[in-house]
């Protein structure tokens, strides 16, 4: 297949917005590195999702032998493989291979990954210090992780029916104002409005004017808040400063190279917790006004 330039395929694989994280020290290499492995391999997006699971197998197993040294190792080994992890969506975005079995994979070596390096970092702590509060620390990551990649999910989810509802809306008092009185076009207009609410699920914007974007709340309480996340936007960079990535990298990267794995663990919990309390509250903001502009 004929490969992109650099800059298409930045175009083509790079999210629109994205962890700071990922656009800082992440994809400056994996982009690259994913227009090569299209252009000079066969590698498919499977192997590489594999390849990853292997390289954070590898810093488990680092992170297990205690000392510094070994867990600079470790840290290393996991920033490799988030990279992996990164280049196998950005590959089947490329070359077209995407897959159901592909995103499974992703999201389930995800979460292997964070467990398998959580336990053998803290364990591996505990058995040097012999202090319980690591086997707290365990638990507390995992189960971090677990909220954070729920909560999205669950917010996702409810933004989608949201939008859909509001689409339904749209396209319903399209066709009223149509065919007030049924007749001639009819299955027609529904069967558009089937198409567009397909196209609304994944994120085809619909073609009728102005539907409610929910924001109006958010954007009168906060102004500067829209300015700000706009500011970010145009540097791909989302406003939600520490995710579930920023988290990972904090326990798994900075606490081991800085030796400071307990406060660097916790600073970076209440953080996550912190942005996703921020996260539900603007959901909450958009609910009320999806719910006052149904009862219009």
């Amino acid at each position: 297949m004929d490969i992109p330039s650099l800059a298409d395929v930045r175009l083509l694989t790079e999210k629109s917005r994205d962890s700071w994280w990922t656009v800082f020290l992440v994809d400056p290499i994996a982009t690259p590195l994913t227009r090569w492995a299209a252009k000079w391999t066969r590698v498919t997006p499977n192997q590489v999702t594999w390849g990853a699971l292997f390289l954070g197998v590898i810093a488990a197993a680092c992170f297990s032998r205690q000392n510094w040294e070994w867990l600079a190792i470790g840290a290393l080994f996991y920033h490799l493989s988030f990279i992996l992890d990164c280049i196998d969506g950005k590959l089947a975005r490329l070359t077209g291979k995407t897959s159901e079995i592909g995103g499974w994979l992703d999201y389930i070596f995800d979460r292997i990954r964070v467990l398998t390096c959580s336990i053998t970092l803290m364990g591996g702590q505990y058995a040097r210090a012999g202090d319980v509060l690591y086997v707290w620390l365990a638990l507390f990551v995992v189960s971090l992780d677990m909220l954070r990649y729920v909560n999205a999910l669950q917010i996702s989810k409810v933004r989608l029916g949201m939008r859909e509802k509001l689409v339904e809306r749209a396209k319903g008092s399209e066709r009223e104002m149509r065919y007030p009185y049924g007749g001639v076009g009819i299955a027609e207009s529904a069967n558009q409005f089937d198409i567009d609410q397909r196209e609304a699920s994944r994120g085809v914007p619909n073609s009728v004017d102005g539907p409610h974007d929910l924001q109006d709340g958010l954007k009168s309480r906060f102004p500067w808040y829209i300015r700000f996340r706009d500011a970010l936007q145009r540097k791909r960079i989302r406003p939600h400063f520490v995710s579930g990535i920023e988290f990972q990298m904090a326990v798994f990267i900075i606490g081991p190279l800085v030796s400071a794995i307990t406060p660097v663990t916790f600073a970076a919990g209440a953080l996550l917790l912190i942005f996703e309390a921020a996260a539900i509250y603007v959901l909450l903001l958009s609910i009320r006004e999806f719910e006052e502009s149904s009862a219009l």
